[in-house]
């Protein structure tokens, strides 16, 4: 978690761009994430030339030729220098950083554009952001870089239109470690906005699987260039998106502009891991909408179209973990009827993980869940986990506040040990249910149509024995006033 202090340089900041004439939350988000990401090449740099020197091993510095590019330098030049070396160098380097035209890459930066408008303003930004990683770099055991990250994302104003809610990292990570993403696997988010699925797992992949990765010469290639996907509608999100995938040490992620519910998303098959929190957005018009997705169910709610699109795009024995509104799990609509079969009877249904509304606060007080399901083509479901998860760390308010309840090491823990399972009832957090039972509700997915409430009686005093107490405390209260008059000479 960030301090106060850090939070009010970043709040300073972000005045800064305010009064600088940089008025729109995604402008200023996306301006503030080409100079993060110019520092953090700057950094990256060096730990890899540092790390090949120690391995002895060549290394080719991306600023090979171009030290002044870096941001160790730049930051100390002259202001109207520093200016002219952004507008003229600097931002066409890392707006074609992959060189080739043809690359994702260059596609979704080929119309950014640099617009602080004075050398003034670039100096005081730079200043606070040399400021704000000092600060940073002094709280090495925590992910401070991502919780100032998320701190910036939190001011968009444009959080939660069109159904779009940024998710929280703390339960992106456990999404992540319930899929427990292996070294050959090819992970994709088509609604990937930010890239926060993606990055956690590739955090997640370092951790686990750092030597089995960076040190085989196929797997290094496959996790820079064709592990991670991503896809979405906004171009300035795909930016940040890939910027940040790239900063988390990504060489080359496919982060591309695409509408992944309409006919051009030809991907069937492809991928073995989806994480994902698909826009809630309402609806669509089914001209807009894959005729392929239509057949599994014909409605306009996104929620249920992406469900679709996942089975589609899953290879067989691939895997999803999405965020799901609540009435996805118990609409009777044909449509919601008709993609919970097709999980369950078509494919193997896991899990389901109901959260508390107060998760996505303070953008949206709606109640949601997670599935976990496994494409098989053939069914495959025999028993579904559920949990009933109450806390994940936080206060459910506005506030957000960090509290000792949290239920998410144990959701981890337990499902990765669905044999100790088997034996809780269903007045425990978590239970199985069977298919059968599941396909007698009409596919309904609520825990609360499995879990069993245990009611514990209370008893409660007489309404004659609380008069009297009552009577009893008045004559005291009135001996009390006549000893006090008495000595008040009243």
């Amino acid at each position: 978690m960030l301090t106060g202090e850090l939070k009010n340089k970043i709040d300073s900041l972000w005045e800064m761009f305010w009064t600088g004439g940089i008025t729109n939350p995604l402008d200023v988000v996306e301006q503030m994430t080409y100079l993060m990401f110019i520092h953090d090449l700057d950094e990256t740099d060096a730990k890899k030339a540092k790390s090949s020197m120690m391995l002895e091993l060549p290394y080719t510095s991306i600023f090979e030729g171009h030290d002044q590019y870096k941001w160790s330098v730049f930051r100390d030049l002259p202001a109207e220098k520093m200016y002219e070396l952004m507008q003229t160098e600097i931002f066409p380097f890392i707006k074609n950083l992959h060189g080739s035209k043809e690359s994702t890459y260059s596609q979704y930066m080929s119309d950014a554009i640099f617009k602080i408008p004075t050398p003034q303003l670039l100096s005081k930004i730079v200043d606070s952001l040399d400021n704000i990683y000092t600060d940073m770099a002094k709280n090495m055991d925590t992910d401070t870089k991502g919780d100032v990250y998320e701190h910036l994302l939190a001011k968009l104003s444009t959080a939660g239109v069109n159904g779009q809610f940024r998710t929280p990292r703390h339960i992106i990570r456990m999404m992540v470690e319930l899929l427990d993403p292996k070294p050959e696997d090819t992970i994709c988010d088509p609604a990937c906005g930010t890239s926060g699925f993606l990055v956690s797992a590739g955090e997640y992949l370092k951790e686990k699987y750092h030597d089995a990765i960076f040190y085989n010469r196929e797997k290094k290639d496959h996790y820079n260039n064709h592990m991670f996907y991503g896809y979405d509608l906004d171009r300035t999100m795909l930016r940040v998106g890939a910027m940040n995938m790239m900063t988390h040490g990504v060489d080359n992620p496919n982060i591309s502009y695409r509408d992944s519910l309409s006919d051009q998303n030809l991907d069937n098959g492809r991928y073995s891991i989806i994480l994902a929190n698909p826009p809630f957005k309402g609806s669509l018009d089914y001209d807009t909408v894959s005729t392929d997705l239509l057949k599994v169910c014909k409605t306009k709610k996104t929620e249920l179209l992406f469900l679709a699109l996942f089975l589609r795009l899953l290879k067989v024995g691939g895997r999803c973990a999405c965020i799901v509104p609540d009435g996805v799990l118990f609409g009777s609509s044909t449509a919601h009827q008709a993609i919970r079969k097709e999980i369950v009877d078509g494919n193997r249904l896991e899990a389901v993980i109901s959260m508390p509304s107060g998760v996505f606060k303070p953008y949206a007080g709606v109640s949601t869940g997670i599935l976990i399901f496994t494409k098989t083509g053939h069914g495959g479901t025999d028993n579904v986990w559920f949990y009933d998860m109450q806390a994940d760390g936080y206060s459910l308010d506005d506030k957000r506040s960090v509290v000792s309840e949290n239920d998410i090491p144990d959701i981890i823990a337990r499902f990765h040990n669905l044999t100790e399972e088997e034996s809780r009832e269903r007045t425990d957090k978590s239970f199985f249910v069977p298919v059968a039972e599941i396909v007698a509700n009409d596919y309904d997915l609520s825990i609360n149509k499995y879990k069993q409430t245990v009611y514990e009686a209370v008893e409660y005093r007489s309404a004659q024995e609380i008069l009297t107490n009552l009577y009893e405390l008045q004559i005291q209260f009135s001996e009390g006033m006549e000893k006090l008059n008495d000595l008040l000479g009243l």
